[in-house]
């Protein structure tokens, strides 16, 4: 087809993980058309495996949920921390936010296809293998351009687009709004592995953070699948990796034996994945949202994988940003910074005073304390579950100073 091929579209989402496939189902469902483009072919690898309470909300919202909760995933009901000989736990059914009780732990490649179909299954179009190489929001209604598989390019017209793209940045890339992150650069090492742990031992039910017995800034996940295998990775500073291995298995088995515990546990495990690794993930952007798009997840904002708070902020933008663009189609008139971008990033600030919480130390005197009160235990839960937009919670509303002040209560009774 020749290159001038220009096709009309009324919403176009980029990216058909998480965010861009609830995003386009909710619109789908609105009696919006809806195109997706996805640059690669799904099933394929990612991480951020184990889903928080909260996203089962909009897995709900978008119909979705029958097929997630039929689909044979790992069942994830809280989150354990291991220090040495302390550990800790807490249960996404005892939160104050009284959310989901339970959810899945996931291996990505293929929660994503299943959502991804799930969208499609509801009319909405997904091409995969194509992707967004250009794009023009100065005229009255945003142009992309787009190549295919084989090379051939078209530019498609849209009322809106949402940019769902994950770690490929799409449009804060190609229109210069990309911003530095404030974390500090931390590289991940991780890999799956058939863990062969005595279920005696350990709780399939929950991922396993374990702190590295002598550098508390470095930690490893374990993540368990629902076929005997598990996502493991360790997260360290650059300069945490100095004297490690150049050799990635090398390197993560390495840290794996500097912390005994977690090495005992995975002492019968076959090591059969070549290890990956992902270094300053952390990122931003100038805005949120622009004349004619927004941004979604990972487009926007990249944290800490610590509490697994990724996924859920993919996806809660994308209901948010649903919801929005909804009525705008419809004639309204939205205002997106303060129905949007304010509101949205008042949970993930939520979530990174806690991702600076855990770095410095504070987060982690409370958790291993062994005398914290129930009352704020299940208030420190409800944000591992994914619940950081409840501002009901006195540790969501204001995350910065009831931390540090519990945090300095938990340190006077240890001494």
């Amino acid at each position: 087809m020749p290159i001038a091929e220009l096709e009309r579209r009324q919403v176009v989402v980029i990216g058909a993980g998480p965010s861009g496939a609830i995003a386009a189902a909710l619109l789908q469902r609105q009696g919006h058309d809806v195109l997706v483009i996805e640059r690669q072919l799904f099933p394929r690898f990612s991480i951020g495996e184990s889903l928080l309470s909260h996203c089962l909300d909009f897995v709900e919202e978008a119909g979705m949920l029958d097929a997630v909760n039929a689909a044979g995933f790992q069942m994830k009901n809280g989150a354990a921390f291991a220090w040495g000989d302390r550990y800790s736990h807490f249960d996404f059914g005892d939160t104050f936010s009284n959310g989901k009780p339970t959810t899945f732990q996931v291996q990505r490649a293929s929660f994503d296809k299943l959502l991804a179909d799930q969208a499609a299954l509801q009319g909405v179009e997904i091409r995969y293998q194509e992707e967004i190489i250009a794009a023009d929001f100065a005229p009255v209604s945003p142009c992309l351009r787009a190549r295919r598989e084989d090379g051939s390019e078209y530019s498609i017209e849209a009322d809106f687009v949402l940019d769902a793209s994950g770690y490929g940045r799409v449009l804060p890339r190609l229109l210069d709004l990309e911003a530095p992150s404030n974390f500090p650069v931390r590289q991940a090492v991780f890999t799956h592995i058939e863990d062969r742990i005595d279920e005696q031992r350990f709780d399939r039910n929950k991922i396993l953070v374990t702190t590295h017995p002598e550098y508390r800034d470095v930690w490893f996940w374990l993540i368990p699948f629902s076929n005997g295998r598990c996502s493991l990775g360790v997260v360290a500073s650059a300069e945490r990796f100095n004297d490690k291995p150049r050799d990635l298995d090398a390197c993560l088995q390495a840290f794996i034996a500097e912390a005994p515990v977690l090495e005992k546990l995975l002492e019968s495990a076959v090591w059969d994945t070549p290890a990956r690794t992902i270094g300053g993930y952390s990122a931003n952007v100038k805005t949120l949202h622009g004349p004619g798009f927004a941004f979604l997840g990972y487009a926007a904002v990249v944290l800490d994988p610590v509490f697994s708070s990724g996924v859920t902020i993919a996806m809660r933008s994308a209901s948010m940003a649903a919801a929005l663009l909804h009525r705008q189609l419809l004639g309204e008139t939205v205002d997106w910074q303060s129905e949007f971008a304010v509101p949205l990033k008042r949970g993930v600030d939520t979530f990174r005073a806690y991702v600076e919480g855990w770095y410095d130390g504070s987060l982690q005197d409370v958790i291993f304390h062994p005398g914290s009160s129930p009352d704020i235990r299940r208030m420190i839960s409800s944000i591992l579950a994914g619940y950081a937009w409840d501002e009901r919670n006195p540790f969501v509303n204001e995350p910065k100073r009831r931390l540090r002040m519990i945090a300095e209560i938990c340190a006077s009774a240890a001494e």
